[in-house]
């Protein structure tokens, strides 16, 4: 099966650095101390974008299609 790498997101996507920064924003909550509501969206935020870049490669490496919901 010959897949097209070139659909593949580059480590320097914007999906990609959106989700490294999201994820850098909720380590440095949990630094700070904050905890609670604040820091359970700030690790939603940083799961939804790793999420949403690991869909997108699996799908582009022929991988099972998105579900609905």
């Amino acid at each position: 099966m010959d897949r097209d790498l070139s659909k593949l997101l580059p480590p320097d996507h914007p999906m990609y650095t959106d989700a490294v920064e999201a994820l850098k924003r909720y380590h440095q909550a949990q630094s700070e101390g904050i905890s609670g509501p604040e820091l359970e969206r700030l690790r939603l935020m940083a799961e939804h974008r790793f999420q949403a870049v690991t869909d997108y490669q699996l799908q582009a490496l022929g991988g099972p299609a998105e579900k609905g919901h």
